[in-house]
């Protein structure tokens, strides 16, 4: 994290909102569409959260916002939409950024539907925001506190978040192919453990799969440059794999910017087995959905509430 944020270090004790310094932009190919697309990241005023900005549409309909109730269904990906049906696809890997950053506020704004995939993983993005800088803004920041667990599970799938004083993930992926396809990890979320063990574990996939996922219209930019590729139980990528575990770090990875969508960080500790996209978003709604399984907290400047690596 940048060491030069603007403004005094504490507002009434309390935490104060981020957004970046200076705009930020960067272009690429959207993994599922293969579409080129031009990203730019600009700050936004206290108090207004995240939101998507389609640059190739006007007025209202190219507004959305990044909040768990503006997900729409597309597979393998989270994607957002608003009331006039304007979809951003691929919003995972920036909203981790974001979030290991502790950013609050910032406008993303997109020529194409679908968010460029870099190299598969959060860490150009991150880089991206180191560059910009981050400046501290006049308003406190609020936490997430979960007051009672809430878990979501089908068939041998679950996910669950539990109270706690800080954000924590345990994540297992099982595909039941090989002992590679087999593998855990645990954070506790601190910034700087986001960049060092999270924020490079990249998108994977089986080259099993890639035929019918082309056919279906996906993984239409997917290639050994931005993706893990499985075939047989090796990784075909040159270099292999950047971490032992780097299938369940990039899960949680997933893990992290879907639920940034919650609109503020969590103070919970989340469990996921063989999770995915859409038991995330589940996962939000059934916490919202009880009043009584979370309320708003101030942030203590002392409170480390964002990924230290706990293996």
């Amino acid at each position: 994290m940048p060491d030069s944020i603007a403004g005094p270090t504490e507002f009434a004790g309390f935490a104060r909102q981020r957004t970046l310094r200076n705009s930020v932009s960067c272009s690429g190919i959207g993994l599922h569409s293969g579409r080129a697309v031009r990203m730019s990241i600009h700050a936004a005023p206290a108090g207004s959260g995240i939101r998507f900005l389609r640059t190739d549409l006007s007025g209202d309909r190219a507004i959305i916002p990044a909040d768990w109730r503006q997900v729409c269904d597309l597979p393998l990906c989270t994607a957002l939409s608003n009331d006039a049906g304007t979809q951003v696809a691929t919003v995972e890997h920036v909203m981790a950024a974001l979030a290991g950053c502790g950013i609050d506020n910032a406008e993303i704004a997109i020529d194409a539907p679908e968010l460029p995939i870099m190299d598969g993983s959060a860490a150009p993005f991150l880089f991206l925001i180191e560059c910009a800088g981050m400046v501290e803004q006049p308003a406190p920041r609020r936490a997430i506190a979960l007051l009672k667990s809430v878990v979501v599970e089908d068939s041998q799938r679950r996910v669950a978040l539990h109270p706690a004083t800080e954000f924590s993930v345990e994540i297992e992926v099982d595909y039941g192919t090989c002992e590679l396809t087999r593998q855990s990890y645990s954070a506790r979320v601190t910034a700087d453990a986001f960049r060092a063990e999270i924020a490079r574990a990249r998108t994977y996939g089986f080259l099993a799969d890639a035929e019918a996922l082309r056919a279906a219209g996906l993984a239409q930019g997917a290639s050994l440059d931005n993706a893990v590729v499985v075939s047989e139980g090796k990784v075909l990528n040159q270099g292999g794999l950047r971490y032992p575990n780097e299938l369940a770090r990039h899960k949680a990875l997933d893990v992290i910017g879907d639920l940034a969508l919650a609109g503020g960080p969590l103070l919970a500790r989340f469990e996921g087995r063989r999770s995915g996209h859409k038991l995330h978003h589940r996962l939000l709604a059934a916490l919202f959905a009880d009043s009584e399984a979370w309320a708003w907290a101030p942030i203590r400047e002392d409170l480390p509430i964002q990924v230290s690596a706990a293996e």
